[in-house]
């Protein structure tokens, strides 16, 4: 059990450390978004794809980028991308296109003083330990386990800032959830 409770606390660490003004912010973003599309890397994508279901369950018009059905993005939508190790080249390249587009961009990582921060309107920092960082890294759990725990975490977190920001309700969630399982 110890390996449990060393997991979950340094989990909890890395969230206690992330800027409440900045889930705030993100939070307004992604609740006045017209359309989100969002984005992550490897471990990281199956965070992002929670979290776009849970988005879509509070009513959001929510795609993850890659599905057949992603919409395009422009003014008053909003790009939501994930790249804990800070440049990701896939990453860095649908930043462009969505700023292009006109699309604001809401980049969460662990390395803020990336160059791909540069084309984000709000960078929300993660301060965990990543693929970037894992050679003789302090976190029991290995590569960027800590950092993709955390997103989990912190997902959830921004979806009851979410439900309260837009006045649903679990009934109205569990309305949206599928019904072909």
């Amino acid at each position: 059990m110890t390996e449990f409770r060393k997991a979950l606390s340094e989990i909890g660490a890395v969230v206690e450390a992330i800027d409440p003004a900045e889930i705030e912010h993100a939070a307004a973003m992604i609740g006045s978004a017209s359309t989100i599309v969002a984005y992550g890397c490897g471990r990281e994508s199956l965070q992002i794809q929670g979290l776009t279901m849970r988005l879509f369950h509070l009513g959001l018009n929510a795609a993850t980028q890659g599905a057949m059905t992603t919409p395009p993005l422009g003014k008053g939508d909003l790009f939501l991308c994930s790249a804990g190790p800070g440049e990701l080249s896939t990453v860095t390249a649908l930043m462009r296109v969505a700023k292009e587009a006109g699309a604001r961009i809401l980049f969460l990582t662990a390395e803020p003083d990336c160059e791909s921060a540069g084309l984000a309107d709000l960078v929300l920092t993660i301060p965990a330990q990543t693929m970037a960082r894992d050679i003789g890294g302090a976190s029991v759990l290995p590569m960027g386990s800590a950092y993709e725990g955390a997103l989990f975490v912190l997902f959830e977190i921004l979806v009851l800032k979410l439900k309260d920001q837009l006045g649903e309700t679990t009934e109205s969630m569990r309305a949206r959830h599928t019904n072909m399982e």
